[in-house]
């Protein structure tokens, strides 16, 4: 097996054992047809080793296949919204930035708070969101958090940071990389992959429904979900996406009728 070794000298505590449980948890799915991930060989403290990926050429049969097999991963579940990977108990990561583990039974709740909110005043304190749009962000994690856009569907298993340069296109299929997994809503990995681009999505979204139908309005609702990238996006990525995300909150208060 060809490997691949990602090591930094300036790793945050226990940054790649959490890269390594995400990994392990996702994988675990994968034993009921859910989609690749690249396989752990080792970890250590500021360093993991990890199948190399070999890539090709993205096509329509593979990305309707990533599909399915993504449905079936979301369908493996998790504890509760905002839960770790089990056997999990250390930070969680996305990009370096940490975000909150919790054990929510709302989706709204927890999204709004710890996938949302934790991440407004660093933007602020990078320069990449205006001060005096905050309480706008604000309005919209509030209706979230009132459960507004909650149903009935359990906490799905979440890559979490599902953008398109972690979905590697390779000879034997997609297979996924460098997760923030936790426990969620489905629509917000799917929110992701349509704000950053994914080769042949339609195709991906296809093979989705076709294994786990989506709720009636889930289009409307990919600015709700769009706001947890584009918050931690908004931290250390300019003030492009600060712009995003306040208009993806004002999207979010005019579907919900509060705005």
């Amino acid at each position: 097996m060809r490997e691949v070794v990602k090591e930094k000298a300036d790793a945050p505590a226990r940054f790649f054992e959490a890269e390594a449980a995400g990994l392990r948890w996702l994988g675990e799915a994968e034993e009921r047809g859910g989609a690749r991930v690249a396989r752990v060989i080792e970890v250590a403290e500021g360093r993991i080793r990890l199948e190399r990926v070999a890539t090709a050429p993205a096509d329509r049969d593979a990305a309707r296949a990533f599909g399915r097999a993504l449905a079936r991963t979301h369908d493996a579940g998790a504890a509760a919204f905002g839960a770790p990977p089990s056997g999990w108990d250390g930070p969680l990561y996305i990009g370096r930035l940490v975000q909150p583990a919790s054990a929510e039974r709302s989706w709204g709740a927890f999204y709004a708070r710890d996938r949302v909110e934790v991440f407004l005043r660093p933007a602020v304190d990078a320069g990449n969101l205006a001060a005096d749009d905050v309480p706008l962000v604000e309005r919209a994690c509030a209706v979230i958090a009132d459960g507004v856009f909650d149903d009935d569907d359990p906490p799905s298993r979440l890559h979490g940071d599902l953008w398109n340069g972690n979905v590697l296109f390779s000879r034997d299929g997609v297979v996924l990389i460098d997760p923030a997994a936790h426990g969620g809503h489905r629509e917000t990995d799917l929110a992701m992959l349509e704000l950053f681009g994914c080769p042949h999505l339609e195709e991906v979204i296809e093979g989705y429904r076709l294994t786990h139908p989506l709720r009636e309005g889930w289009v409307q609702r990919i600015p709700v979900h769009q706001l947890h990238p584009l918050a931690v996006h908004a931290v250390g990525h300019g003030p492009a996406y600060g712009a995003a995300l306040v208009d993806a909150a004002r999207r979010t208060l005019a579907l919900s009728g509060r705005s």
